[in-house]
């Protein structure tokens, strides 16, 4: 009797711990320069599926360190984003720092030069207890944001080639 408690009370102090992850890759003809300038643009996220703003500065360079606030698209969620690595032109790592204990996400985007194009990869890993539960939410969103930025750089470089001006439905003009 003694041998099987100290069995089940030895069970119930480990921690469940699970972790998702997932890359997602996407092949695009826009340069690599064009895709580099998307994924740092932070105050700029009209293109991402699980992001409808963010607190950040037009123009404003990333750097580890550099926390900032963002609301998903899911609702009303606020959540932090905190950087922690940058290598310009080819890596941004981020940590999504949310308002719920028991899960913790982190999001790397890659950019490289192919023979086939531009490749941007979107990788994210899901850690806590709570990582299958959220994975559930996001996972179709999460699916096309690779693709999101392959097209949204794409049509930034058209709106470039073709001498358009940028439309000013998206300008924020708080002076």
């Amino acid at each position: 009797m003694r041998g099987c408690l100290s069995k089940f009370i030895h069970r119930k102090r480990r921690r469940f711990r699970c972790s998702l992850a997932r890359t997602y890759r996407e092949i695009s003809s826009a340069s690599v320069d064009e895709l580099w300038q998307k994924v740092v643009d932070l105050a700029d996220v009209s293109w991402h599926p699980l992001l409808a703003s963010t607190n950040v500065p037009y123009g404003l360079v990333l750097k580890p360190g550099l926390i900032f606030q963002a609301v998903t698209r899911l609702g009303p969620i606020p959540i932090r984003i905190f950087v922690e690595h940058v290598r310009p032109g080819e890596l941004l790592s981020i940590r999504v720092l949310a308002a719920i204990p028991g899960v913790e996400e982190r999001v790397t985007y890659r950019v490289e030069s192919t023979v086939c194009g531009t490749c941007v990869s979107y990788s994210v890993t899901l850690n806590g207890w709570l990582s299958p539960l959220i994975w559930s939410l996001i996972r179709p969103q999460a699916a096309r944001v690779a693709a999101a930025l392959a097209q949204a750089a794409e049509q930034a470089a058209k709106h470039a080639l073709s001498g358009e001006p940028k439309s000013l439905k998206d300008r924020c003009f708080d002076f």
